[in-house]
């Protein structure tokens, strides 16, 4: 019970009995029969007590024995045959009370200024000690009284479960004691809302038991979501605050127990609020309602993996041509790829003696019915060239129906569902063997990670790290592959596979030496651009620049043609072909450059479609694929994106999508991301770069997310301080946190891209150098200025360092790795 800044009259835990047609442990047999129970009731009345205690004089004072006889008289029934008055909820026990307290209408009401009342269930619903409501009132002239404030209570809501890191909690199920208070500052109506306390125990203590978390942080996220989701169906637009402690009694054993507490509101969960019953709602309802949602897994581990992942996922969206002619098939028969994960190498499960797979996985969005849509994948793998072996052994493709919508499927007949022998020709939905995969349940958990599993009732982010608790593999890898181009226009496959480049999973520790960061070097052929203008402008010095990069250590060279400094001359077209075309064809002549990557640093898509005839493994946007004109708007300007993301999937090359705002020397104003607990410079490279990366990523024609570099764009459009801050906290850039405010807080789009770093003789650094020695410092004063930012892009996680001086570049990148690799 709350203070009051008074004197303050109290009676606690008056007891009496009420009619309640809520029930009390278990609700009532019928409607019409409430049941009789026990209350406690407490009131806290301010009031001057001095004169009482100067004449002590019992009229100067409350009387509070009169208070607790009014309570008992009017809300008890007043025989046990006499089944009045009865109350519908506590919140109408709580009216009552403060009707004869506090209503001057009332002819019981003793003329108090305001009260606290507390109304305990002391025989609640199963499972917790007590639920009831705490509310203060005042009086007002001519408006009777005035709740202010309401808390609904739950006390002790005891749960067992999984609960706690250590290997002996992880085999047994321990009481957790829950406490959860629900507040409403306003806005809350006692006489027409009430809280269902028999619904949020019921559903918490079902859930909590299904939960396995390793920490009570979790658990009491959760706990506080679901409470508020319970909420959020009954009053969408009202404001409650949500306070929950959880306790592990056994956890320590000089202590009573351990507890952890947190406060929560709808905001906290925007996005997560209604419970979701479908892939489909996970992904915000794609499609017409006829479609459905499902999750299709792929692995490889015989020949080129990549392009047979590339080409079986190219025959998924080709539905009719795969199946065979006088199938069972619609006619309208559609799928569509709507996301893709990223791609993994991992190591072989149950037959180890193979080689690594390649695994990841896709959400597709079709009317085809689960049996049907099990006989097309089953025919790419035919296609694709499955080859029938041992079960787990290699293949070239293996593709696998994870979930459909939300369903629980099983085709076996039931005698025959003991064990996981017999699934040739079968259907089991959600996969059986999901929860002890972690190549399978990453590539989910990158596309719907609150997605809950229908038979676990778990999330996916819930299942992935239980499974990583327990898991002693070898850490999987993310993969980035480039084709080896260019290819025959007669050819109809995608393209072979030239390299692959392997980088770390956030979070997950390697061995010393298991990563590297590459290094792209620049190869400009403009006259103008900002470092090496009119430097490697002709074919004979960019081709010796070429060959001096790989024997430097180059691990893939961007050719530009059309520089994005500010005041650089228009240049059309046809003359970017010109510059950049011919020099990559020339050196995909050279042996040296075989097995070298090459991208283009453009922004059009005829000039990477160009580069790409040429050789060109990789595009470079600046402008992720949105053109110069997009800012503020971010959209596409003259069809932009639909071409890129059409020349990216029909060659299946990797993509580099910059942050930029328009012209590099403008826009340098992040004042309205200052609510971030970052730099708001890094709030607002996720914000605005993770929406464009979510255009391209996303929907139906989009790019492999595996295919997709962010680069943070340290020198455009930012101030020295902002560029200083982007360095410094690279790594936030790519997080797995919240973001936005308000009503559009959601995940970081750009959670867990692989990120290049852009900061080679950037004019910022010359700014700093000239501030601090007093004379101009030009770009090729800047090398070792380059080197402290390309070791700081290795600390924050960078997979690819962009530079000019490669050999140099290549020292420092070897020791920066060697420290932090």
């Amino acid at each position: 019970m709350s203070e009051l800044n008074s004197d303050i009259i109290r009676v606690n835990d008056l007891s009496l009995t009420v009619l309640l047609s809520t029930g009390a442990r278990w609700p009532p047999k019928t409607v019409s029969k409430p049941t009789s129970q026990p209350l406690l009731i407490s009131l806290a009345i301010p009031h001057d007590v001095r004169g009482t205690a100067e004449t002590d004089d019992l009229s100067q004072s409350i009387n509070y024995s009169t208070l607790a006889s009014t309570l008992r008289t009017s809300l008890s029934p007043p025989s046990l045959s006499n089944l009045q008055p009865v109350f519908p909820s506590l919140e109408a026990i709580t009216t009552r009370a403060f009707d004869l307290l506090l209503n001057p209408s009332s002819s019981s009401s003793p003329s108090l200024s305001g009260a606290w009342l507390k109304v305990a269930q002391v025989k609640p619903p199963l499972h917790c000690k007590a639920a009831g409501i705490e509310s203060h009132a005042t009086t007002g002239k001519e408006t009777g009284w005035h709740a202010h404030k309401v808390r609904h209570f739950i006390e002790n809501l005891e749960c067992n479960t999984i609960i706690g890191v250590n290997p002996a909690e992880r085999l047994e199920r321990q009481r957790v004691q829950i406490n959860i208070s629900i507040v409403y500052e306003g806005g809350f109506n006692l006489e027409q809302d009430s809280v269902d306390f028999r619904a949020i125990t019921r559903g918490l203590y079902d859930s909590v038991e299904k939960t396995g978390y390793l920490t009570l942080e979790a658990l009491v996220s959760f706990i506080a979501l679901e409470t508020l989701r319970e909420l959020y169906k009954e009053r969408k637009n009202s404001t409650p605050k949500v306070i929950v402690k959880a306790a592990k009694p056994y956890a320590l054993v000089f202590a009573g127990s351990s507890e952890v507490e947190i406060c929560r509101t709808f905001e906290d969960y925007r996005g997560e609020l209604e419970f979701p019953s479908s892939i489909v709602q996970v992904t915000r309802n794609f499609g017409e309602s006829e479609s459905h949602t499902a999750i299709i897994a792929l692995g490889s581990n015989i020949g080129d993996s990549f392009q047979n992942i590339e080409q079986a996922l190219r025959l998924l969206e080709q539905p009719q041509q795969v199946t065979e002619e006088g199938a069972s098939f619609r006619r309208d028969a559609f799928l569509d790829i709507m996301n893709t994960s990223f791609l993994y190498e991992s190591a072989p499960m149950y037959v180890t003696n193979q080689p690594p797979f390649i695994n990841c996985a896709c959400l597709v969005e079709t009317n085809i019915e689960p049996l049907v849509l099990l006989s097309v994948v089953k025919k790419i793998e035919e296609i694709v060239g499955r080859v029938p072996s041992i079960r787990n052994g290699p293949r070239a493709i293996d593709l696998d129906i994870i979930l459909y919508d939300n369903l629980v499927i099983d085709t076996r007949p039931t005698d025959t569902r003991k064990d996981l022998e017999n699934l040739k020709g079968e259907l089991v939905v959600p996969h059986p063997r999901m929860t002890e995969r972690e190549f399978v349940l990453r590539p989910i958990f990158d596309m719907i990670p609150d997605y809950i599993h229908p038979v676990y009732h778990k999330t996916i982010n819930t299942l992935l790290q239980e499974l990583l608790f327990v898991l002693e593999d070898a850490p999987m890898k993310r993969v980035i592959p480039f084709p080896r181009l260019p290819i025959s226009p007669q050819d109809t496959l995608p393209p072979p596979t030239l390299t692959h480049w392997t980088y770390p999973i956030p979070g997950v520790r390697y061995a010393p030496g298991a990563m590297k960061t590459h290094l792209m070097a620049i190869l400009n052929t403009t006259p103008d651009s900002f470092s090496d203008g009119s430097e490697h402008n002709t074919m004979p010095a960019a081709l010796k620049y070429v060959q001096d990069a790989i024997s430097g250590g180059a691990d893939i060279i961007d050719v530009g043609g059309y520089s994005t400094r500010p005041g650089a001359a228009f240049v059309s077209e046809d003359e970017e072909i010109r510059r950049v075309a011919p020099i990559i064809a020339a050196a995909r002549e050279m042996d040296r450059c075989s097995q070298t990557p090459f991208s283009v640093d453009t922004f059009r898509p005829e000039v990477a479609r160009a580069a790409i005839l040429a050789g060109a493994n990789c595009i470079n946007d600046v402008y992720a694929f949105t053109g110069p004109e997009s800012y503020p708007d971010s959209v596409e300007t003259d069809g932009c994106m639909t071409e890129m993301k059409k020349t990216a999937r029909e060659y299946a090359v990797p993509v580099i999508l910059m942050h930029s705002r328009g012209d590099a020397g403008k826009n340098k104003d992040y004042d309205s991301f200052k609510y971030a607990r970052d730099p708001a410079v890094v709030e607002g490279i996720r914000i605005e770069l993770g929406k464009k990366v979510d255009a391209i990523v996303k929907g139906k024609g989009g790019a492999r997310r595996w295919m997709v570099i962010v680069d943070p764009g340290v020198g455009f459009s930012k101030s020295v301080e902002d560029n200083l801050a982007t360095l410094r906290n690279a790594a936030a850039v790519i997080a797995d946190v919240q973001v936005g405010s308000g009503g559009d807080r959601r995940r970081n789009p750009l959670a867990g891209f692989p990120q290049l770093i852009g900061s080679s003789r950037k004019s910022f650094l010359g700014q700093i150098l000239s501030a601090k020695h007093g004379k101009p410092c030009g770009p090729h004063d800047r090398l070792w200025a380059t080197g402290a930012t390309v070791s700081c892009a290795v600390q924050q996680g960078a997979t690819v360092v962009r530079v000019h001086d490669v050999s140099q570049m290549h020292d420092t990148v070897s020791i920066s790795d060697s420290l932090w690799r």
